[in-house]
C-alpha cells in the first residue's frame, strides 16, 4: 500500500472557507460546534503528526495537545487571512518541534504500535506500511534532517500542500519555504545515496 493512499484513508475533505469561519464563530461559545471543528480536521492532524513522527502514539499524544490547544485558544483566533487548518498545522509543527527539544534525540522509530479499539484500522494501514521497506528507508533519512526541512518536506510531499500554503503554516516567506524546501531535498538525496 503506497504512502499516498493511507494518506488519503485518513484525511477528510477540507471545508469551504464560509462554512470554516462559521463553525469557528460558533465553537467561540459552543462546545458542540468545536466537536464539529475537530471531526472535520483530525484525521488530517493525526496524518500529518504521524508522518512526520512515524509513531502511532506519539501522533496520538500530537493530535490531542493539538485539539486541547485549540479548544483553549479558540476564542482568541483571528481570521489573518490563513485558514484554520493552516493554524492547526501550525500548533502540530510546534507540538512535533517540543517533543523533540523535550526528549533531546529523536523519537524512535519502529516502536510497537498500541491498538484500541479506536485505532484498529489505522493499525492495520500502520503494519502494511511497515512491510515496505523503501517507505521505511525514506522516513529514517526525513527523520536524520534537521526539524526545519523535515516540515517543509512533510507539507510539501505528505500533506500535498503548495508553497503559500507552507509559508502561511510556519510563518515564513515563499522564498525562505523554497530555499528551505530544495536545502531539504539536496540533503535527503544525499542520504538516501548513503
Amino acid at each position: 500500500m503506497q504512502l499516498s493512499v493511507v494518506a488519503r484513508r485518513y484525511n477528510s475533505t477540507a471545508m469551504q472557507p464560509d462554512q470554516e469561519k462559521a463553525l469557528v464563530e460558533r465553537a467561540r461559545s459552543d462546545p458542540s460546534a468545536f466537536g464539529e471543528l475537530y471531526e472535520a480536521y483530525y484525521g488530517r492532524i493525526f496524518g500529518y503528526a504521524l508522518r512526520r513522527t512515524a509513531n502511532f502514539q506519539t501522533a496520538q499524544d500530537v493530535t490531542s495537545e493539538v485539539f486541547f490547544k485549540a479548544l483553549n485558544g479558540i476564542r482568541k483566533f483571528r481570521w489573518r487571512g490563513i485558514a484554520l487548518s493552516s493554524w492547526l498545522y501550525r500548533i502540530a509543527s510546534n507540538e512535533i518541534a517540543n517533543g523533540y527539544r523535550r526528549s533531546r534525540h529523536e523519537w524512535q522509530y519502529l516502536e510497537a504500535i498500541r491498538v484500541s479499539p479506536f485505532s484498529q484500522e489505522l493499525a492495520a494501514a500502520m503494519a502494511e506500511l511497515e512491510k515496505h521497506e523503501d517507505y521505511l528507508t525514506l522516513q529514517q533519512a526525513v527523520s536524520k534532517l534537521p526539524a526545519r526541512y523535515q516540515e517543509v518536506i512533510a507539507l510539501k510531499y505528505f500533506e500535498d500542500m503548495e508553497i503559500a500554503q507552507i509559508a502561511g503554516i510556519l510563518c515564513k516567506p515563499e522564498g525562505t519555504v523554497k530555499s528551505l524546501l530544495h536545502r531539504g531535498i539536496e540533503k535527503l538525496r544525499k542520504l538516501m545515496e548513503q
